[in-house]
């Protein structure tokens, strides 16, 4: 029992910590779309495995900012209390984050903003709508303990290729959108990587494609997840395939940046972070060991 309560003490007092430092620098990136940024991974007939690979498990350097706009450990489901109507799985979002860190230590920690919610048009994140006044108010929320929004990650699309309309206009709707989001943010060339289609509910799947494939817009980039395995929905991305997109998505972000220099002052708060974690990580298994 003794062993159990420690255990918890651990990861409470590693997880405040890391919470504590976020205020100072950490980087945020919104995640956005519909269901496959929310994360259907693991999920078949309205029931998540819960399955959680090695490339998305916790870890103290990423955040998550929850639904009542607090900062916590991340943990899968990222999306759990925002995307409400279904049931989340496994998304790109934790595979990203820890992609990103491996990539790029001078990132500091990383603050995930979740916002996708599954089953919305591309018409429904218009300016003004409630998706999108969502967004920014969860945005600034973010930025109010410091920190910079480094980018924003956006899968979605599945919705419009129903709609030959939708499809048609679907190019200037997300542009439009793009703009509304950096002009709103004042962030007029905030990195936006988007995540062309693999599957669809509609007809359209390709006409909407070529929209996203055709966009040219500065610090835009898009990755193709046509070709990733999909659930037996035909229509979501397996655990596997997100954790695929994930560091596609992590790739894509570091090509928009210069290459990342790390200061005296970051390397020594990156030390000071990693040491903290590393001295609470071996007291666990000095306590462990005592046990055995």
């Amino acid at each position: 029992m003794l062993l159990l309560y420690l255990s918890y003490a651990y990861l409470f007092i590693s997880s405040a910590v890391t919470v504590a430092n976020a205020a100072a620098g950490k980087s945020i990136f919104l995640l956005a779309g519909q269901s496959n940024m929310a994360g259907r991974g693991g999920v078949v007939n309205d029931t998540w495995d819960n399955y959680v690979p090695p490339e998305s498990s916790p870890d103290l350097a990423i955040l998550r900012l929850s639904a009542d706009l607090n900062w916590q450990l991340a943990t899968e489901p990222l999306h759990r209390d925002i995307d409400t109507n279904k049931v989340c799985g496994v998304g790109p979002g934790m595979a990203f984050a820890s992609s990103l860190l491996r990539k790029d230590s001078s990132v500091g920690v990383v603050g995930l903003v979740p916002c996708a919610v599954g089953g919305t048009n591309i018409s429904e994140w218009g300016r003004g709508g409630d998706l999108y006044k969502q967004l920014i108010r969860r945005a600034e929320a973010a930025l109010e303990v410091g920190g910079t929004v480094r980018g924003l990650l956006w899968f979605q699309g599945e919705s419009d290729t129903v709609s030959r309309e939708d499809a048609e206009l679907y190019k200037t709707r997300l542009q439009n959108f793009i703009l509304h989001v950096r002009a709103d943010l004042l962030l007029p060339v905030l990195p936006v990587i988007q995540v062309a289609l693999a599957s669809g509910e509609g007809p359209y799947i390709e006409m909407v494609r070529e929209a996203q494939l055709g966009m040219d817009m500065v610090n835009l980039r898009t990755i193709d997840a046509k070709g990733l395995n999909l659930e037996p929905d035909g229509l979501h991305l397996t655990t596997p395939s997100q954790v695929s997109l994930g560091n596609m998505l992590a790739n894509a972000f570091i090509q928009t940046r210069p290459s990342a220099i790390i200061t005296p002052n970051t390397a020594s708060t990156i030390m000071s972070q990693n040491f903290l974690t590393h001295f609470l990580s071996l007291l666990l298994l000095v306590i462990n060991a005592s046990f055995l």
